[in-house]
């Protein structure tokens, strides 16, 4: 397992960061790696993000150091959208079928996961999201079906699209991860503009269905110093409870978005207006 650690970042160093700082402390560029699960740990709220895809052979999830557990969800929960061929999760000897852009909330105490995929040829993409827990809630399958779905935008402003709420508690419960996501209609390319801030909680947003030279310019920082990320298809990003999170694509995308924090209120967010930003 290969486990990258962030710490926190003050918003008066960040805004004096190069591109390639911004980069090395809020990007994560390679979210898949074959027969491997491959985590980012973020000191913001100790959340964790990243990619398991089997290919070859069964990709187990285990404890490690970092954590200072004996079995990774010890004393976490785990959110998780299979965004590539169909697969398989087996928790604690329960065998789970995923489909593509079906989704799975795993509850703290679950001892053995491990990930695997129906096809080399196109194998499932499970993109986890991972937070500290205090009580063990059950493990639930969500269909995108049975995701809660809100609609929102219109094509005046480019940015009709449709938010899929996963782990949510119209939908499960959790002990605070929030997950789901968020599919723009074709010829749409901005989300979360005009943008918002919450203090309460930080945020991670993964961005993919995108061709290979689209790009996804991702606006983060203080509502006054506002800096940019640019991200490719299957891309990560850190965004800290002091950050705007928005973003404009070069096409339209479709991005997953997971939160962690003081609450689980989706509409708990402080608005910015147009003219506030810097």
């Amino acid at each position: 397992m290969r486990l990258d650690t962030r710490y926190a970042n003050h918003p008066e160093d960040s805004k004096h960061y190069t591109t390639e700082e911004l980069r090395k402390h809020y990007l994560m560029e390679t979210v898949f790696v074959a027969d491997e699960v491959n985590l980012m740990y973020s000191h913001v709220d100790r959340v964790i993000a990243g990619g398991v895809m089997p290919v070859e052979t069964e990709v187990k999830l285990e404890g490690c150091k970092e954590l200072g557990s004996e079995f990774f969800l010890e004393r976490r929960e785990l959110g998780l959208i299979n965004i590539g061929g169909s697969g398989k999760i087996v928790l604690d000897g329960v065998e789970y079928k995923m489909a593509p852009k079906d989704g799975l909330y795993v509850g703290m105490g679950v001892k053995e996961i491990t990930f695997m995929s129906d096809s080399t040829e196109n194998p499932a993409k499970y993109y986890v999201n991972s937070a500290p827990a205090h009580v063990a809630y059950p493990t639930v399958k969500i269909d995108i079906a049975n995701a809660n779905a809100v609609h929102l935008g219109d094509l005046e402003n480019s940015n009709k699209r449709t938010i899929f709420q996963y782990v949510h508690p119209a939908v499960c419960k959790s002990c605070q991860l929030l997950m789901g996501m968020t599919v723009l209609d074709p010829n749409n390319m901005w989300n979360t503009m005009p943008t918002h801030t919450h203090e309460r909680r930080m945020e991670v947003y993964f961005y993919f269905n995108m061709d290979e030279n689209t790009r996804v310019f991702h606006l983060m920082g203080q509502p006054q110093e506002t800096r940019h990320i640019v991200m490719a298809n299957e891309q990560a990003v850190i965004s800290p409870s002091w950050s705007i999170h928005s973003g404009v694509g070069t096409k339209n995308y479709t991005f997953i978005w997971g939160m962690a924090g003081e609450n689980q209120t989706f509409t708990d967010m402080d608005h910015i207006a147009m003219d506030q930003l810097r």
